[in-house]
């Protein structure tokens, strides 16, 4: 330690780390009416199960697979936006509501620009032979939780994929 270290309260390490330098840095169970408010709450993700098998999508731009999700639009909530993205990328809603996990804390390349996103989880019906690719999304499936991951596997998903079954 030099001298110009005194006093510097040292990071913990990420909870998961992307190959582009994206992080997730913390995870935060809570209300869902009660967002953290250092930063913008940017994303909504649904972590979707059929008993043991989770739910992905094969994002054609990042090219990996991970949770059904994205952008909160202007005035909406993150509620909203998980069942909108959920519809948009597999074709299907939600059977039943969803449940609300927590809120993630991601600080994002290249800039490290700090965003949260809203968890959200819940029961799906198998809908992969109805699956229609679309522009985003070139694949679905489902991955059993005893099987070793995928190959390409988004690893801030399947953290929080982690988190969402044990709840």
């Amino acid at each position: 330690m030099t001298g110009n270290d005194v006093g510097v309260t040292p990071h913990p390490p990420p909870l998961a780390l992307d190959d582009r330098g994206n992080a997730l840095v913390s995870f935060a169970p809570g209300a869902e009416d009660e967002p953290p408010g250092d930063a913008p709450m940017g994303v909504a993700l649904a972590a979707m199960w059929n008993g043991d098998r989770l739910l992905l999508v094969f994002n054609r731009f990042r090219q990996c697979w991970e949770l059904p999700g994205g952008v909160i639009d202007p005035g909406e909530t993150p509620r909203q936006a998980a069942a909108r993205e959920l519809v948009e990328e597999t074709g299907h809603a939600p059977a039943g509501r969803l449940r609300f996990v927590g809120f993630a804390r991601f600080t994002l390349a290249p800039d490290q620009r700090t965003e949260h996103g809203a968890l959200f989880t819940g029961h799906a019906e198998d809908v992969s032979r109805s699956f229609r690719p679309n522009d985003e999304i070139a694949a679905i499936r489902w991955w059993n939780r005893r099987e070793p991951p995928p190959e390409r596997l988004h690893p801030l998903d399947a953290y929080l994929a982690d988190l969402s079954s044990a709840r």
